[in-house]
Order: structure tokens, then C-alpha cells, then sequence
């Protein structure tokens, strides 16, 4: 009976024990201090789970290649300002000892050498020195005022300004002959587009007289063509006249400070007397001495490039980005380009 008691005894304290351990006999398992957290998901900026974080595609690059900038064959030059005398040859002029002036422009700047008149008498190149053309005139008073595109018109529709300045005149747009003054050095009036617009011809046709106020106002226009009157041109008087008119007139000009930075001065003649010729012509105007006078040329520089009147009309369009008038479009037509620094 003690037996029976003491074997019950233990089967409740076993039963005890089962209800504190998952099989008797086996002791508990010691949990740890703290159980290990499951990595949070980074929220992704696109929403996807980590998992899926899509695979990110460069766009491919388009590359553009500039267009190369223009060489350009002829500077900028602003001012242009074109100076005419009359009727000498070459050899009339270069190495004259009544010529100081003259000469010692053109042994300190750029002489063109081989550079050619159109034709004779003297309008028709005055007229092909400012439109490329001279229409068939074969006089210095025709008979009929011309109607065809000129320097000026195309001056004008760049924003572009231009004048005349004419040595004598007795007043803006002379369109009357006097002792000193003569229309067949003025091509300009013989457009109908200026001659038959007043306020245009009396804007930009004036007396030499104006140029001076426009210096010291800074207002000179982009393109001049300054003619001197009848003795200071060499027609009517003596080549010294001549010579001592220009020197002044050039430190006069000189004087002014975008043209004696960024402009030109063009000296030459309207004809020669002789019947050479170049470049295609046929006609024949003489061989004249024409000088660049620029902060841009070559000192002292000799260009024997066939050169005409045609030419310098070209480069003056060129300088502009102005379409071809007339002739200057002709292959045989050399563009001015040897004498650039």
C-alpha cells in the first residue's frame, strides 16, 4: 500500500512536470535577450519592391557637330571711304616727285599695281564703280537718266548708310554744272531711284563741306565716296594740286577713330589714258595706281593682282554680305584679297 502510494505520488509530479516541458525529462530552452528583426524593406522612388528595381537605360546622346565658321577673305572693314581723281595713267603717278603724298601712301600701305579702268570717257566709270554696270553710256552726259540697282540701294536695305560728299557743289543734290563742280563726276545722280527722290539725294548727295561736321559729330556713314572738284582732282590743274589736296584730306579722315581702326581708304583714279586692259574686259580704260589705306593691310605690300574697277565694287559688297551687282558676278571679276594682313 506504501508502494502503491509512493508510484502515484511520482506520476502526479511527473504530469507536473510535463505541463512546464515539451517532453519529460528535457530541460527549457533559454530564449535570447532579444530576437533578431527582419531587414525593413527600402521603399523604392519607383514603388517596386527591391527585387524588382527595374534596370536603368541611358538615353542615347545625339551629337551635333557646328557648322564650321566661313573663312572670311576679306576683313570687316567700317568705314569704306572710296577717294576719285582724273585721268592719270600708272606711270603718271607712281614714283613722282610732284606726288609726295601720294607715294608715300602707297610705299607705306598697299599699292595695287595691276589695277585696270573700264572704259573711257570718264561717267561711264563712275557709274560701274557704283553698280557693277555702265549701261551702255558711252558719254558724260547722257541722255537718259539709268533705272537699275545700285550700291546705295543695297547700302540702304542692310540698315547701311552712305554719302557723297562732293568737293564745290553749290548745295545738296547738285544737279547743275558750275566752274568747279560737274554731274559726270557724281554718278550717284544719275539714278533715277535718287536724282527723282529729294529728300534721299538731299540727305546723302552734299557738299565736301559736310564732312567735316560729321567727324567731329561721329556720324560719318558707313560707305563715302568723296570726289574732289575740278583742280583738285587733276583735271583742270596740276598733279602737285592734286597731291597736296589729298594729304590733307586723308589726315583729315585719319583724324577720325573708327576709320582709323576698323575702316578703309580707298585712293585711285577714275581712268587712265592709255588703252590697257584685263580680267575680260572688252574694253579698255588704262592702267591706273590705286592705293588701300587701312589699319588692316600690308605695309608697304605691292599686290600685282588684275584688278578693276569691278573688283573694288566686289569687295565693298563682299565686305557687307551684299549680293553681286551687275559685273561683279563674273568669274574674271578677282575678288581683293592678296593685301589683307
Amino acid at each position: 500500500m506504501a508502494r502503491s502510494q509512493r508510484s502515484s505520488g511520482l506520476s502526479l509530479l511527473c504530469m507536473l512536470i510535463l505541463l512546464f516541458t515539451a517532453a519529460c525529462g528535457e530541460p527549457p530552452t533559454a530564449l535570447p535577450a532579444s530576437l533578431p528583426r527582419s531587414p525593413s524593406p527600402v521603399p523604392s522612388e519607383t514603388g517596386l519592391p527591391p527585387s524588382q528595381t527595374p534596370t536603368s537605360t541611358t538615353a542615347p546622346t545625339s551629337t551635333i557637330t557646328p557648322s564650321p565658321t566661313p573663312v572670311r577673305l576679306v576683313p570687316k572693314l567700317d568705314p569704306i571711304v572710296v577717294i576719285l581723281f582724273e585721268n592719270k595713267e600708272y606711270t603718271v603717278t607712281v614714283g613722282n616727285r610732284q606726288m609726295p603724298n601720294f607715294n608715300r601712301l602707297a610705299n607705306s600701305y598697299t599699292l595695287l599695281s595691276q589695277y585696270y579702268a573700264i572704259t573711257h570717257p570718264s561717267l561711264p566709270n563712275y557709274l560701274a564703280l557704283v553698280s557693277g554696270d555702265y549701261f551702255g553710256v558711252k558719254t558724260d552726259y547722257p541722255s537718259k537718266i539709268i533705272d537699275a540697282t545700285n550700291l546705295p540701294d543695297l547700302l540702304e536695305s542692310r540698315g547701311l548708310t552712305w554719302k557723297t560728299y562732293q568737293e564745290s557743289m553749290p548745295g545738296p543734290c547738285g544737279l547743275t554744272d558750275t566752274l568747279r563742280y560737274n554731274q559726270k563726276h557724281n554718278p550717284f545722280v544719275f539714278f533715277s531711284d535718287i536724282r527723282n527722290n529729294p529728300t534721299r539725294c538731299d540727305q546723302s548727295v552734299v557738299p565736301l563741306t559736310q564732312l567735316q561736321a560729321d567727324i567731329q559729330q561721329n556720324a560719318m556713314p558707313n560707305y563715302a565716296f568723296i570726289m574732289p572738284n575740278l583742280c583738285n582732282s587733276a583735271h583742270d590743274c596740276d598733279v602737285k594740286i592734286a597731291d597736296d589736296w589729298l594729304g590733307k584730306i586723308v589726315n583729315q579722315l585719319l583724324a577720325y577713330q573708327p576709320l582709323e581702326e576698323n575702316g578703309l581708304i580707298v585712293i585711285t583714279w577714275d581712268e587712265g589714258t592709255g588703252i590697257h586692259t584685263c580680267c575680260g574686259l572688252t574694253t579698255v580704260g588704262g592702267r591706273v595706281a590705286t592705293i588701300l589705306i587701312s589699319s588692316k593691310v600690308k605695309a608697304g605690300y605691292n599686290d600685282n593682282t588684275p584688278y578693276t574697277h569691278y573688283s573694288l565694287l566686289k569687295t565693298i559688297l563682299y565686305n557687307w554680305d551684299l549680293p553681286a551687282l551687275g559685273h561683279t558676278a563674273d568669274p574674271q571679276t578677282a575678288l581683293i584679297t592678296a593685301p589683307w594682313k
